[in-house]
This record gives C-alpha cells, sequence and structure tokens, in this order.
C-alpha cells in the first residue's frame, strides 16, 4: 500500500484504505473516493495531483491525497 500522491501517473489504482479524522473521510466519501473503487492519476505537479475518480477528475492537494492509501 502507497499514498496515492506516489502511484504512477495513467495507472489505474483500488482505493484500499481512507485516513484521517470522519469529517475528511465524508468530504473524500462525497467526492466519489470510498474503498474498493477505482481512481487514475491524470497528473501531478509539486504533489499536488488531478485523478479521475468515477468518471469525474478532481484535483487534490499533497495533504489530502496522502491521506488515501492504494
Amino acid at each position: 500500500m502507497i499514498p496515492l500522491v506516489l502511484a504512477s501517473s495513467g495507472e489505474e489504482q483500488v482505493i484500499k484504505k481512507i485516513g484521517g479524522n470522519d469529517e475528511v473521510k465524508h468530504h473524500l466519501e462525497n467526492l466519489g473516493f470510498t474503498v474498493g473503487s477505482t481512481v487514475t492519476v491524470v497528473n501531478s505537479l509539486a504533489g499536488n495531483i488531478i485523478v479521475k475518480v468515477k468518471e469525474s477528475r478532481v484535483a487534490l492537494n499533497e495533504d489530502m491525497a496522502r491521506k488515501i492509501m492504494v
């Protein structure tokens, strides 16, 4: 398991764990980040990433991306 921020661009990944407090977990779930769903890193720049999740593109800062384990 690695944080999403370290995942390679263009490779589909499966979310295995989401860390953080309940508020952060709920926010990420509302964006489509749930355990078992797939995400693809589209672009990464200075730790901030753009991911494709459930046919949408979402930008995450490095702190949030480190809470998602793939």
